[in-house]
C-alpha cells in the first residue's frame, strides 16, 4: 500500500526524474566534492533539465545547504511510491526510477507529449551516465528505498565472526561527535581527496590548499566559531574534524588548523565583535587566508620574551608594528606564503610604557597576493616532512595599522590614547591571553593520535597476513602475529593507543565546558596530554614501521610520510620537555595552594596519606603479591600509578623547599629540578590516562565491549607498571617476584589481545581511501 507524503512539492518532470539521484546523494548527510561537481556540471547539462529549474539543482548540490528533514522524507517516499508501481522482476537502477517518476509527473499534468520524451533512450543513456558518474550506492540505502527480494541479489561482504561488536567499539571511541566524524571520513573518501605523490613543495602547497578549500565549502572550518559568522559554535565538533583530517595528510590537517584554529581562534577569542563581524566569516570560508604570527627566532618557547614591537602613535591612532633585528623576526609561520593577513605577537607599548605581549592584525598581502610596503617574507624551504604546509618567515619594517586592528578582548586603548585593562595584574593578563589559545594543545595531539592508529592498523593487518619460518619444511609457514616477540612489540602500542584516546576525549571535553576557575588546570593537563601523546606517536610509528621490515621503508605503504609528518609535532605548540616542566609546575603550585588555604589539615592529610599507603599497599603481604586476580585487580594499579605520582610530588616538593630553605634562588632550585620535575609530569598524565580509561570500562553496558576494553586497560595498567619497574623496585612498592610476575602477565595479555588485534584496528574505522598502504590492500 502506498505511503503518502505528508506534504507534497510540486516539482517538474525533469526534476522528478533526478530525484533518486539526490537521494543517495545525500543519504549519507553530505555531498562529497565529486557529487557536486557531478550534480552540477551533468545534472545541469542535462537536456531535459528546464532554466527555470536549474537554481533548484543548484540549491540542492550546494554541501552547505542540506535538504530539510521534510525535503528528504519526500523524496524518499516519492521514490518508494515509483518503486511499489514497477516491475522489479527485471533488475532496475536509479536511473529507471528516476524516468518512471518522471512519466508518472507528466501524466498527472496531462502532458502526453512529455511522458514520450521521457519513454527517449536518449534521455535514460544521459540519466544513466549521471548516475554511474556519481559512483556505487550503500547497501542500507538500497534498503530504505527498495524491497528485500530486489536487494538479495546485491553481493554481500561476510566478515570473519568477531568476539565483540565493532560498531559499538567505534562508537565509544566517537563519543558524541559519530555524526561529523562519518561525514568527515565520507568527505576524505572522495576520489578529490585522492594522495598524489608531489615532491615539488609549491605543487603540494596547491594540493593542500585546494583540500583546505573544498572543506571549508562543507562548512568545516567554521564549526567553532558563532552561528552568525557560519558557525556552529561547537568548539568539540572543531576538535572532530581536526583529530579525523589526522587519517588523511597531515599537511592538509595542520593548515586546516592554522586557518581555522589558529588564526581564526585568535581572532574569536582574543578579538571582539568588531572583528568578528568584519572578519570571522571570510576566514572561515577562506576567503581571507591568514597566520599566526607567534614564535620568533630567537625566542621560541619564551612568549613572554618577544621582540617585535607595537608601537601606539596617538597622533595618527595607528600601531606602528617592527621588527627591531633580524632573529625577531617571525619564524616557521604557517600559511606565510598563502596568507593575506597575520596574528602578530608584539609588546605593546603605549606612551613609552611597555604593556607586554598583544595581538595585532596586520595585513600582508593584498587581493592579487602581493606583499604590502614593509612586509618581508622568505619560504622556510623544504622540511623533514608537512611539505605542503607553507611556512615562512615574516619581518616587518615599521608597518602601520589602524588602532582597531588591535585584538582587544584583554586590553585596548581609549580614545585618549591610554592603555585600558579588566586585568590589571600584567602577569594575569598574560597567561589570560594565552589560556584562550591552549585550543591548539588539545587538538595537535588527537591528529597525531590519528597518525598512530594508521600505522597500527598497516602493522597489524600485515602482520596478519605475512608469515615467516616455520618448524617443518612441510608445515605452513607461521604468521608473524603468532610470534610472541610481535605480539610485545605491538600489542603495548594498541592498547597504549585506546588508553591515549580516552585521555585526549576527557582533555576535549574539560576544555569545552571550561569554566574561568578551572583553565589552569586545564592549561596544565593539555600540555601533559599533548607532550605525552605526541611523543607515544613518535615512538609508535618507528615501531610499526620496524614491524613491516622492508615493505614498511617504501613510500606507498604510508610510513614514510607519516614518522616524516608527525615528527614536528614533538616541538610545535611547545617543545615536549619544555611543556612537561610546566606540568610540574603546575602540579606543584596546586600542591602548594592546597597547603597555603588548608594550613594544618593538609599536613595531617598528607602524613595520613604517607600511613595508609605503607599499611594496604607497602606491607610486605602486597608488595610480593603475584595472585593473577591481584595483579589484574583495576584498585591495584590505580594505587600503583597513584602511589608514583604522589611520591614524585612529595620528594619534589621537599626538595626544592630544602633548597630554597638553604638560601638558594627559586630559579636555581628549578633548574636542578628539572629532570625531576618531568619525571613527576610524567607520573601525573598517566595517573589521569590510568584513571580515564577505567571509567571508559566501568561506563560499558555491553558485556563483550567491556571485556576487551578491561584487557586493553590492564595491558596499558602493567606495561606501564613493567616500564617503571626499577623505580618501583627502589621504593619497595613491589619486590622481583612480583615484577617477575608482571612481566608473565603482560605476555599473557599480548596473546590474548592478538586474538582481536585485527578488530581493535578495525574499530579505529579508518577509511580504507585513507589508509592507501599497498601492503595491507594487496
Amino acid at each position: 500500500m502506498s505511503t503518502n507524503p505528508s506534504v507534497r512539492f510540486n516539482y517538474s518532470p525533469g526534476v522528478q526524474a533526478l530525484i533518486p539521484l539526490f537521494y543517495v546523494a545525500w543519504a549519507d548527510k553530505v555531498l562529497t566534492p565529486k557529487e557536486i561537481e557531478v550534480l552540477r556540471k551533468q545534472g545541469l547539462a542535462l537536456s531535459f533539465i528546464h532554466p527555470d529549474d536549474q537554481a533548484l539543482v543548484e540549491s540542492w548540490s550546494n554541501p552547505a545547504t542540506p535538504p530539510s528533514r521534510q525535503l528528504f522524507k519526500y523524496w524518499e517516499i516519492s521514490i518508494k511510491n515509483a518503486v511499489e508501481l514497477m516491475d522489479l522482476k527485471i533488475p532496475v537502477s536509479l536511473a529507471d526510477v528516476g524516468l518512471f517518476m518522471a512519466q508518472k509527473a507528466a501524466r498527472n499534468n496531462l502532458s502526453t507529449e512529455q511522458v514520450a520524451n521521457f519513454a527517449d533512450p536518449t534521455l535514460r543513456l544521459e540519466l544513466e551516465k549521471l548516475e554511474t558518474a556519481l559512483g556505487g550506492v550503500s547497501s542500507e540505502t538500497l534498503q530504505t528505498i527498495f524491497p528485500d527480494e530486489a536487494i538479495a541479489k546485491s553481493p554481500v561482504k561476510i566478515s570473519p565472526e568477531s568476539r565483540f561488536d565493532i560498531k559499538k567499539l567505534t562508537a565509544v571511541l566517537d563519543d558524541e561527535y559519530a555524526e561529523v566524524r562519518k561525514r568527515v571520513k565520507t568527505i576524505l573518501s572522495d576520489e578529490a581527496f585522492t594522495y598524489r605523490t608531489l615532491r615539488n613543495k609549491d605543487e603540494y602547497r596547491s594540493q593542500v590548499l585546494h583540500w583546505c578549500k573544498l572543506l571549508a565549502q562543507q562548512g568545516l572550518g567554521a564549526m567553532s566559531y558563532p552561528k552568525e559568522y557560519g558557525g556552529i559554535d561547537d568548539m568539540g565538533e572543531y576538535a572532530a574534524v581536526f583529530e579525523t583530517l589526522g587519517y588523511h595528510d597531515l599537511s592538509l590537517a595542520i593548515k586546516f588548523g592554522v586557518q581555522f584554529g589558529l588564526f581564526g581562534g585568535s581572532v574569536l577569542w582574543l578579538g571582539t565583535k568588531k572583528h568578528h563581524d568584519q572578519y570571522l566569516e571570510a576566514i572561515g570560508k577562506l576567503e581571507l587566508p591568514g597566520c599566526f604570527a607567534m614564535t620568533e627566532t630567537g625566542h621560541g618557547s619564551n612568549v613572554r620574551g618577544l621582540e617585535t614591537t607595537a608601537t601606539y602613535d596617538p597622533i595618527t591612532k595607528e600601531i606602528e608594528i617592527n621588527t627591531p633585528n633580524v632573529k625577531a623576526g617571525k619564524e616557521y609561520i604557517g600559511n606565510a606564503l598563502h596568507g593575506r593577513m597575520a596574528t602578530v605577537f608584539a609588546q605593546l607599548i603605549v606612551n613609552g610604557d611597555n604593556q607586554g605581549v598583544h595581538a595585532v592584525l596586520v595585513p600582508l598581502r593584498d587581493k592579487h597576493g602581493r606583499l604590502l610596503p614593509g612586509i618581508r617574507v622568505e619560504d622556510c624551504g623544504y622540511k623533514l616532512g608537512l611539505n605542503g604546509v607553507d611556512n615562512g618567515r615574516i619581518w616587518f619594517d615599521h608597518v602601520r595599522v589602524p588602532k582597531d586592528n588591535l585584538l582587544n578582548r584583554f586590553g585596548d586603548i581609549d580614545e585618549q590614547g591610554r592603555y585600558i585593562s579588566s586585568i590589571e595584574n600584567p602577569s594575569r593578563r598574560f597567561f589570560t591571553m594565552l589560556g584562550t589559545l591552549v585550543g591548539g594543545r588539545v587538538c595537535v595531539p588527537r591528529a597525531g593520535l590519528s597518525a598512530a592508529k594508521s600505522g597500527l592498523t598497516i602493522a597489524v593487518r600485515y602482520a596478519l597476513k605475512r608469515r615467516q619460518f616455520s618448524s617443518d619444511r612441510t608445515e605452513l609457514e607461521m604468521l608473524i602475529m603468532d610470534y610472541p616477540s610481535h605480539q610485545r612489540r605491538l600489542m603495548p602500542l594498541l592498547a597504549k593507543a585506546y588508553a591515549t584516546d580516552f585521555a585526549l576525549t576527557y582533555l576535549t571535553k574539560r576544555y569545552v565546558n571550561r569554566s574561568e576557575e578551572d583553565i589552569r588546570e586545564i592549561e596544565t593537563l593539555a600540555a601533559g596530554l599533548k607532550s605525552y601523546a605526541t611523543w607515544f606517536t613518535t615512538e609508535c610509528l618507528q615501531e610499526c614501521r620496524e614491524a613491516c621490515g622492508g615493505k614498511g621503508y617504501l613510500s606507498e605503504n604510508r610510513f614514510a610520510d607519516l614518522k616524516a609528518d608527525t615528527d614536528i609535532f614533538t616541538t610545535f605548540e611547545g617543545d615536549n620537555t619544555v611543556l612537561m616542566q610546566l606540568v610540574a609546575k603546575g602540579v606543584l603550585s596546586e600542591f602548594r595552594k592546597e597547603f597555603h588555604e588548608e594550613g594544618t589539615m593538609a599536613i595531617l592529610r598528607y602524613l595520613g596519606d604517607r600511613v595508609t599507603t605503607a599499611f594496604t599497599e607497602l606491607n610486605p603481604i602486597v608488595i610480593r603479591n603475584t595472585d593473577r586476580e591481584h595483579l589484574l585487580d583495576t584498585e591495584f594499579y590505580l594505587s600503583a600509578f597513584r602511589f608514583r605520582e604522589r611520591s614524585l610530588l612529595y620528594s619534589l616538593a621537599d626538595r626544592m623547599r630544602s633548597m630554597i630553605k638553604d638560601g638558594m634562588s627559586s630559579y636555581d632550585a628549578f633548574l636542578k629540578g628539572q629532570t625531576h620535575m618531568i619525571n613527576l609530569a610524567e607520573a601525573y598524565v598517566e595517573r589521569i590516562t590510568i584513571e580515564q580509561f577505567v571509567k571508559v570500562v566501568e561506563e560499558q553496558e555491553d558485556e563483550d565491549t567491556k571485556r576487551v576494553l578491561k584487557d586493553l586497560c590492564s595491558l596499558y595498567a602493567l606495561h606501564t607498571i613493567e616500564s617503571h619497574k626499577g623505580w618501583y623496585m627502589e621504593k619497595e612498592y613491589i619486590m622481583p617476584v612480583k615484577s617477575k610476575a608482571i612481566r608473565r602477565m603482560v605476555d599473557e595479555l599480548c596473546a590474548t589481545i592478538r586474538e582481536d588485534a585485527a578488530d581493535l584496528v578495525d574499530a579505529f574505522d579508518i577509511p580504507e581511501e585513507c589508509l592507501a598502504a599497498e601492503i595491507v590492500s594487496q
